[in-house]
């Protein structure tokens, strides 16, 4: 039997924490009251989930901890009613499931973001607008701005491909219809 101490969340108390909220949605529904407040144990559920997920390898070094995890928590709530207590008794692995595709949309989003930057940088340096240094006795000492780094035009590339991939299946399905 498996030491209840190595768990960080109890799965049969989400549960039943769980189905009883449901009850009192339903209830509400029938009864046309406005709806319940999401109890604050499966809050806490979602938070845990969220911060031990973000702990990962995989996840970890991202600068913008605060936004994925709060992504992921309102995932977690609009996504709540589709978990259907009928067809299984894991609403741990149905939040976890929520939690990292949350996290990937994050992370995808803030790559958008820097490419979207790295672009109005490129443009702006193209288009003689890009200033960057130091005033020193009212003379600007121009800085070097190196927009030719590897990092960064990998990050390009990779945005690039991904779009053109996404693009063709698209037209793919477009094609089949």
């Amino acid at each position: 039997m498996a030491d209840k101490s190595n768990h960080y969340i109890d799965n049969k108390q989400m549960y039943a924490v769980f189905v009883t909220y449901l009850k009192g949605v339903r209830k509400a529904k029938r009864l046309k009251h406005k709806k319940p407040p999401i109890p604050e144990y499966l809050g806490e559920c979602f938070l845990l989930i969220a911060h031990k997920l973000f702990h990962r390898p995989n996840f970890m070094n991202y600068s913008y901890k605060d936004e994925m995890i709060s992504d992921a928590i309102e995932n977690c709530i609009l996504y709540i009613h589709n978990f259907n207590p009928k067809k299984s008794d894991n609403p741990f692995a149905y939040f976890t499931t929520v939690i990292y595709y949350a996290f990937l949309r994050r992370i995808d989003k803030e790559k958008k973001q820097l490419y979207v930057r790295h672009k109005m940088m490129e443009q702006s340096a193209i288009h003689d607008t890009l200033y960057s240094g130091t005033y020193h006795d009212e003379h600007m000492i121009p800085a070097y701005i190196d927009l030719n780094n590897e990092k960064m035009n990998d990050l390009a590339r990779d945005f690039e491909h991904k779009l053109i991939e996404k693009k063709k299946k698209r037209n793919k399905k477009k094609l089949k219809k």
